[in-house]
């Protein structure tokens, strides 16, 4: 690693804020695993969005460096204000939890509208009733092989996947032993790992760094209050965070309230497009870490 890559990443890493916060669902739903005729690697992703055409990359250069994404969480349930979120004029990441009921429709939909894909992987927290978590979460008295399936089972599941972050996860987050099987999962399969923060002393970003992996993390929870003036406070943050560090990782949810979110976000965005862009996860970590994925197993986002 050049010593320029590391001290973005590093920059990177230093600057990222925590806070806390995970909606929840809990239905059953169906394991599905990749077909193996029809896996593609992460990479083909990446690379289908990062080839613009001429008069696009002129567009870009033009608009601010000051870059923002805005990853929604809990996608795959048919919460309040999915409809909203997917029609926003900005790019967004998806955040689609697996083995629920929309999980494949919402990622394919979300794919086929130009956002970001990732999956929501549930977490055991340090505190909280289990069945909040969903169906297939990763709980701490897993066996290593159990962790790598559910992980894998999870990827399988959820189409287009570009990388994961955490839902809840509070007590796996701070586990080595336990993120380390995930984050080699994610590695195999070409998908980076964004940390949802809700765990002030994660080992994500470490172990990351350790793996080659970008430390990805969340700054800024948006509707930790449940308000559309909340969240557009969030916002005013979200811009400012990304204008003293150049770029800013936000978390909000789709759910009971999210056609709130979904609204102050949309009535935000006019008046924060000069100062910053608006991109997908995988472009931020691949403009920031340039992030090669090299997978050697098959994935599920053809």
């Amino acid at each position: 690693m050049s010593t320029s890559s590391f001290n973005k990443l590093h920059h990177g890493w230093r600057n990222i804020a925590a806070a806390g916060l995970a909606l929840t669902v809990a239905l059953s739903g169906q394991t599905a695993f990749a077909d193996g005729e029809r896996s593609l690697a992460a990479e083909r992703v990446f690379n289908e969005q990062a080839e613009q055409p001429a008069a696009d990359k002129r567009q870009s250069d033009m608009k601010p460096d000051k870059k923002v994404a805005i990853i929604i969480d809990d996608f795959g349930n048919g919460q309040g204000g999915t409809e909203e979120m997917l029609s926003l004029p900005i790019k967004l990441t998806v955040a689609i939890m697996p083995f629920l009921p929309t999980s494949k429709t919402d990622a394919e939909l979300a794919h086929k509208q130009g956002h970001d894909v990732i999956v929501h992987m549930p977490m055991e927290p340090k505190q909280g009733n289990p069945k909040w978590l969903g169906p297939g979460a990763i709980t701490s008295n897993m066996s290593n092989e159990e962790i790598r399936q559910r992980v894998e089972e999870a990827i399988d599941n959820v189409p287009y996947a570009v990388g994961m972050n955490n839902h809840m996860g509070s007590k796996i987050t701070g586990d080595e032993r336990i993120m380390s099987i995930v984050l080699e999962v994610c590695r195999e399969r070409g998908l980076f790992f964004v940390d949802s923060k809700t765990n002030y002393h994660s080992v994500v970003g470490k172990l990351a760094v350790q793996m080659g992996m970008p430390p990805v993390a969340n700054n800024i929870f948006l509707d930790d209050r449940h308000t559309v003036s909340h969240v557009s406070k969030q916002m005013k943050a979200v811009e400012t965070w990304a204008s003293e560090h150049q770029n800013c990782v936000t978390i909000g949810h789709v759910g009971v309230q999210g056609k709130k979110t979904a609204e102050a976000i949309r009535q935000s965005i006019t008046g924060m497009q000069n100062s910053v862009s608006f991109v997908g996860i995988s472009d931020l970590v691949r403009d920031i870490w340039d992030w090669k994925p090299a997978p050697i197993l098959p994935s599920n986002n053809s």
